[in-house]
């Protein structure tokens, strides 16, 4: 079952956005880490449902706005524009390849698996894979992610936060294509996705939020 796996919010200086959230939440924020392919690096909040929010930021315009990748392409947009809100969201899965298939076996188009890695402060790898949905009539749909062999926790575990992410309330969803996608049953009344450690609220607009317990 697909979990959600972490929130993206672009900064122009990640550290500082970071920073304020945590005062206003009560919580810790870590450094992630520089991906030099792709010109960013992060700082991170992980919390107790094994969730965490990323604050991307850009080292290397040049290299960033020639990325292929949709989120980095994302990122640089929404700088860009001066936006430092959430825009996406990752869903975590150990099948990527049986994704592959069933887009395959809907005809949905997807943005081939881009493989990712960055070095962490202990010195350590971490590498994932993430896939990229294409419904054209729609704002972008979450991306999935698939870890490596290195889980993406913190080496000093108090850094995770008592809190969870307990809501993501997503309007930005076309909801019919968002059930081809990710093979998720919905609830019709309530447009209710129930995750195996959060709940996802679909609906119509331009908002992406979430709510910490």
């Amino acid at each position: 079952m697909l979990a959600l796996d972490h929130i993206v919010i672009p900064a122009h200086a990640p550290e500082v956005s970071a920073r304020e959230f945590a005062v206003e939440n009560h919580v810790r924020i870590t450094k992630g880490g520089e991906h030099p392919h792709w010109g960013t690096y992060n700082y991170l909040a992980y919390f107790q449902n094994d969730t965490y929010i990323e604050w991307i930021g850009v080292t290397d315009n040049t290299v960033a706005e020639k990325s292929t990748n949709p989120l980095i392409q994302q990122v640089v947009q929404a700088l860009k524009d001066n936006y430092e809100q959430p825009i996406q969201y990752a869903l975590r899965t150990r099948e990527m390849e049986s994704y592959i298939q069933h887009l395959d076996a809907t005809s949905l188009a997807y943005h081939e698996p881009f493989s990712g890695s960055r070095g962490r402060p202990d010195g350590s790898l971490l590498e994932w894979k993430m896939l990229f949905p294409i419904c054209p009539t729609t704002r972008p749909l979450p991306f999935l992610i698939e870890w490596g062999d290195v889980p993406n926790i913190p080496t000093d575990t108090s850094y995770i936060n008592k809190q969870s992410i307990i809501l993501l309330t997503d309007q930005r969803e076309n909801i019919a294509s968002y059930k081809t996608a990710f093979h998720l049953r919905v609830n019709n009344d309530s447009k209710h996705i129930t995750l195996n450690n959060c709940q996802i609220q679909l609906g119509h607009g331009n908002h992406l939020s979430f709510t910490l317990k």
